[in-house]
């Protein structure tokens, strides 16, 4: 296809596209004559990962470019290339290690990780960003006085292995390991909005049935 048509069946300019070349975030298409391209569905599905993670993600444009390095490198399994891609999208914020609280927040956390036989980058390893994260979480919670023990946190933490679970059935049906890794970190990006948007609405069904009046 034509880089007119590349545009319309992906939704993305062609100003953008041209720019997403220019930034290799997108591989060059086979040279038909000296101005002119064409490509296939690899640039159109590369294209549409591209736009979740810079236009959904909010990811930078070097952060993206790490992404899409870590999916390219042959030299790793797909966990490992899946695992490399997800540490360069956007995290919050790293503990606090001035905070009296983040020792403790630590503590819970490791104490919860055991419960549940997690040992993906917590702390004494190569700690992963969604690990400061949880960190930083409870040391908040505990700031402000609320519940944040590893008991308290559990049931939480077994409902994300379920949702895990029901994540990699959904990129278990993409055909070659390529699409795999790629569908996951789109859908990492692409589904956070629909898990947070779920919660809300379960919780207001929740309430109104425990709390509404008749």
């Amino acid at each position: 296809m034509r880089l007119a048509e590349l545009s319309a069946r992906s939704g993305v300019s062609t100003a953008t596209i041209k720019y997403y070349l220019r930034e290799g975030l997108l591989h060059p298409g086979r040279r038909v004559t000296a101005t002119l391209a064409e490509y296939d569905e690899d640039h159109l599905r590369r294209l549409r990962l591209v736009r979740a993670l810079i236009q959904v993600g909010r990811v930078s444009v070097q952060s993206a470019r790490e992404v899409l390095a870590a999916l390219g490198d042959e030299d790793l399994d797909r966990n490992s290339r899946l695992g490399t891609a997800v540490w360069a999208l956007p995290h919050g914020p790293a503990p606090d290690e001035e905070d009296p609280a983040t020792e403790s927040a630590r503590r819970s956390a490791d104490e919860l990780m055991d419960r549940l036989g997690w040992s993906y980058g917590r702390s004494g390893e190569a700690t992963a960003p969604a690990y400061g994260m949880l960190v930083s979480a409870i040391a908040a919670l505990a700031r402000l006085g609320y519940p944040c023990g590893a008991g308290d946190l559990e049931p939480y933490a077994r409902a994300a292995e379920r949702v895990a679970v029901t994540d990699l059935d959904l990129v278990e049906r993409y055909g070659t390991p390529e699409e795999q890794v790629e569908a996951a970190v789109a859908l990492t990006v692409l589904y956070e909005p629909v898990l947070l948007s779920l919660r809300r609405l379960a919780e207001a069904e929740e309430s109104r049935r425990r709390f509404a009046g008749p």
